[in-house]
Order: structure tokens, then C-alpha cells, then sequence
């Protein structure tokens, strides 16, 4: 049988097994690990400080400078572990429980931190470096316990600024950042706080509470399907995660409740629209976004059910929650229009028309005005007792009736300040039957102008009681009425006679 010939390979590291030349060795891979942290370049004295560990495992002072070179490049967790192990190999290695301390501070971990800086003075009294992040940590303490007050009274403008100095402090503190940015969230300020959680995600995808902070914003920007997403993604991160278990379902609850809502207002059904919106409003407090529209979707319902009043009240809450949303302004003006507040109305469509400059808008402004100021005139549609599409016979009968009503020759038994109020709203009458009455005048009323202001009835040739005779036939002159109010007449009424 012909001989094999195998390739054995050859392994071209010597290999060390004297303790002594393993120390030597140990050493050089140390020098030349020192030598690259001097350059600066912490990588390459990571990987020589490694070496010099796999070949003498025991020495506190390699993990100690591995350690060093592992905060340089921000990696602070695996330097404690380093730091960790450096001072079990030699409990009296200053430099060691100072590094431990150092990483515990950068984490947020304060109390332990401390405990770390106290056994380097145990060590080194006068060490002022110690001594300096001892005061760091202790501040550090003092801003975690004024975020804690701030949250619990809902004060979430102090946590952001606590949790900015805190981090100042502690800069790789994952729970610090999610603090922060959860209140951010909390605020409104939904790009910051996405901004944060992001940055945690992109070095941990699966940060439960990044996930959730996501989804929070995402909930309170309205787009709840979107955000279940997050808060199921953050359950199944961390289960027992106890704040995106309650998001979760609040918003499962808000968008059920809202959407039902909107199914009953499709279907002309305004009560129970009025109701579920109501219910959806008590669901979470906290959802800006959100009940901001639902507020505005009761107005709708509420304007349907002619509850004007309380339609305004709600847009007004709307619009205290989002002052942007011009969905509010434009239901509260149409509310003010349909119970005469022109003023506001004219202030609300100035809101909208300056945010959005249509031509809808535009006319809707316009609208407003005029009608305003036709509200500033003598409203003779009211002196009449009658609707704004009264037709010339309904004019004609209320005429008939406030005339009547307010005839002087009616009044002449009363005091003077009745009879001068009597005659004035008698001639109020006239006017108001001669401008209707008059298919022109009464369509540059209608258009907005002030008749009165035009001189209609200046220059003495306006007389009620001459549209009062020619009303009624042209019968007699003034004082050639008599009025009776007998009871046989009936309650409330009278009639006259000429004379």
C-alpha cells in the first residue's frame, strides 16, 4: 500500500508555557497596549490589554487598564465588569474602585457609585479626584429625587430639566434618557421625544421601554393602530412592562369608543353619538391629540341636537387642547353664526382665513362681516316679530298686529314714559313695514345696508301714522282711533273704530 503523506500544520505562535516568560510576555502586550492609548487609538490598545489578560488572567492591573480603554470608548458596562473583576483579584487597587465608580456614575448607577468613591478615600484620603466625583454622585442623587416630586405632581417640565443635568453627569444612562423622554412625550413634544427613544433603539432594538416611549408618542400624535404596535412589541420585549400594558389598552378602548362614535353620528343617530363621544373624552386625560377631536366631534353632534351653547363650550375645550386645529374654529364660528354672536364668529373665520387663506375661508369671513354689521342696524325683522324668509302676507298680517299694538291712541290713558315708548316703537313699526314692505329696500336691507344711515327716513315726509292710515284705508287722522280693551273683546285683545 502506497504511503500517505499528511500536511500537518504548524503553529507559528511559540508556545509559552514558563510562568515566567507568560509574565514577560504578559508585559510586553501591556507596553504595547500602553503605547497605543498615549496614540489615542483605543481600540488597538483594547485588543493588547486583552491580550495581556489571556496571558495572565490574574493581574488586576490589565483588566484595571482594559477598564480605562473601554470608558474612552464610551463601552461603560463592560469596563465595569472590568473594574469589577480588577477589584476582586486585588480589593487594595485604588485605581480599580475609583474606574468602578467612575462607570456606575456614567450608568446613573449614583449609590453605588458612591460606595466606590468612599473606599477609594478609605484607601487614599486626600485622593481629590475621588473626592470630586463623590460630590458628582451626590448631585447626581439630588436630581433623581427632584425628578421623582416632579413626576408624582405631573410637573414634567422640571423632570426634563433634572433628567439634562442628570445626564450631564451620567451620559450613557439608558433609564435616564427614557425618563426624559417620556416626559417630552408627556409635553407635546413629540420630535424630541422620538428622537430620543430612537437613538436608544438603534443601539438596543429591544429596549422595552424605548418601544413604549415610541408608541406613546405615536398615540398621542393620534395614530393609535400605529402605537398598539409599539406597545405589543414592548410587552412582548418585557411582559410584566406595566406602563405600555396600560397604553396599550387605553388605546385599544379610546379607539373602539371613538370609532363607534362615529359609526352612530353616521347613522343620524346624535344622541348616542353625543354619549359615546362623551365616554370616549373620560377614557385618558393625557391624549391631547386625541380628545381634542373628540371634543370637536361632540360640538358636531351636540350642533345637531341644537345644544349650541355646549357645542361652543366644546370647541372652546378643543381649541384649548390644540390651538391649531381649525376644524374647532370653523364648527365654534358656525355655532356663534347660528345664535347670532357675530362678533366671535367674525374673530374665529379672521383665525382660520389668516392660517388657511382660501376661497372658501374667504367667503365664510365675508359672511360673517356683513352679517355683523347688519347686526349693528335696526333689526326689523324683530321690530316685526317675524323670520328673515317672512313672505309680503306674513309681513303684512305682523304689521297689522304690531300697529295695533303700539297705536298711540291706544296709550292715551297711560303715563308719559309709556306713551313717548309706545309712540317711538309705533313709528319703529312703520319703519320696519315701509323698508319690507318695498321689494327694493328690502333687498338692500337684506344685502346689509343701514337704511337709516341712508337717510330713509330723514327730512320729515316719514309719518307712521300716514302708513297707518293707508294701511287701514285711509280712514281718519291722528286721534281718530279709539281703542278698547273690553272683555269682550277676549284677554289681551282690542279693536278700534274710526271716528
Amino acid at each position: 500500500m502506497a504511503a500517505v503523506d499528511i500536511d500537518v500544520p504548524v503553529d507559528t505562535e511559540p508556545q509559552i508555557c514558563n510562568p515566567d516568560d507568560m509574565e514577560r510576555q504578559a508585559e510586553g502586550f501591556k507596553e504595547q497596549g500602553n503605547a497605543f492609548y498615549s496614540q489615542k487609538d483605543y481600540s488597538e490598545a483594547f485588543n493588547y490589554y486583552t491580550k495581556a489578560i489571556d496571558a495572565s488572567p490574574r493581574t488586576a492591573s490589565y483588566y484595571g487598564n482594559r477598564a480605562a480603554t473601554l470608558m474612552m470608548l464610551f463601552r461603560f458596562r463592560e469596563a465595569l465588569e472590568d473594574s469589577q473583576q480588577a477589584v476582586r483579584l486585588d480589593d487594595c487597587f485604588m485605581k480599580g474602585h475609583l474606574r468602578e465608580g467612575k462607570c456606575h456614575l456614567s450608568l446613573g448607577n449614583a449609590m453605588a457609585a458612591n460606595r466606590c468613591f468612599k473606599k477609594v478615600l478609605e484607601l487614599e484620603p486626600s485622593n481629590k479626584e475621588a473626592q470630586q466625583e463623590n460630590k458628582s454622585a451626590e448631585t447626581l442623587l439630588e436630581y433623581q429625587r427632584m425628578a421623582d416630586v416632579g413626576f408624582e405632581k405631573r410637573d414634567f417640565r422640571t423632570v426634563v430639566f433634572c433628567m439634562d443635568r442628570a445626564l450631564a453627569l451620567a451620559s450613557a444612562c439608558h433609564r435616564f434618557k427614557i425618563i426624559k423622554a417620556e416626559c417630552l412625550a408627556l409635553l407635546g413634544r413629540y420630535p424630541e421625544a422620538q428622537s430620543v427613544a430612537s437613538d436608544i433603539l438603534r443601539m438596543d432594538s429591544t429596549n422595552a421601554d424605548a418601544l413604549y416611549v415610541r408608541g406613546l408618542c405615536l398615540y398621542y400624535e393620534d395614530c393609535i393602530d400605529k402605537a398598539v404596535q409599539f406597545f405589543v412589541q414592548a410587552l412582548r420585549m418585557a411582559p410584566d412592562h406595566e406602563k405600555a400594558r396600560l397604553a396599550c389598552r387605553n388605546a385599544k378602548a379610546l379607539k373602539a369608543k371613538k370609532d363607534e362614535g362615529n359609526q352612530a353620528f353616521k347613522s343620524c343617530s346624535y344622541q348616542a353619538a353625543y354619549q359615546l363621544y362623551t365616554e370616549a373624552l373620560t377614557i385618558d386625560p393625557n391624549n391631547i391629540k386625541t380628545n381634542a377631536k373628540l371634543y370637536c366631534n361632540r360640538a358636531t353632534a351636540g350642533a345637531k341636537l341644537k345644544k349650541l351653547n355646549e357645542a361652543i363650550d366644546d370647541c372652546t375645550s378643543a381649541i384649548k387642547l390644540d390651538d391649531t386645529y381649525i376644524k374647532a374654529y370653523l364648527r365654534r364660528a358656525q355655532c356663534y353664526m347660528n345664535t347670532e354672536q357675530y362678533e366671535e364668529a367674525v374673530r374665529d373665520y379672521e383665525k382660520v382665513y389668516q392660517t388657511e387663506k382660501t376661497s372658501e375661508h374667504k367667503h365664510l369671513l365675508k359672511n360673517a362681516q356683513l352679517e355683523l354689521k347688519k347686526s349693528k342696524r335696526k333689526d326689523y325683522y324683530k321690530v316685526l316679530g317675524i323670520g328673515k324668509n317672512a313672505t309680503e302676507d306674513e309681513i303684512k298680517k305682523a304689521y297689522r298686529k304690531r300697529a295695533l299694538m303700539h297705536h298711540p291712541d291706544r296709550h292715551s290713558a297711560a303715563t308719559a314714559d309709556v306713551q313717548k315708548e309706545e309712540e317711538k316703537k309705533f313709528k319703529e313699526v312703520g319703519e320696519a313695514f315701509t323698508v319690507l314692505s318695498d321689494p327694493k329696500k328690502k333687498m338692500r336691507y337684506d344685502s346689509g345696508h343701514d337704511l337709516e344711515e341712508e337717510n330713509s327716513f330723514d327730512g320729515g315726509d316719514f309719518d307712521a301714522n300716514n302708513i297707518f292710515r293707508a294701511f287701514f284705508g285711509g280712514h281718519g287722522g291722528g286721534g281718530g282711533f279709539s281703542f278698547d280693551s273690553s272683555p269682550d273683546s277676549g284677554p289681551g285683545n282690542f279693536f278700534f273704530q274710526f271716528g
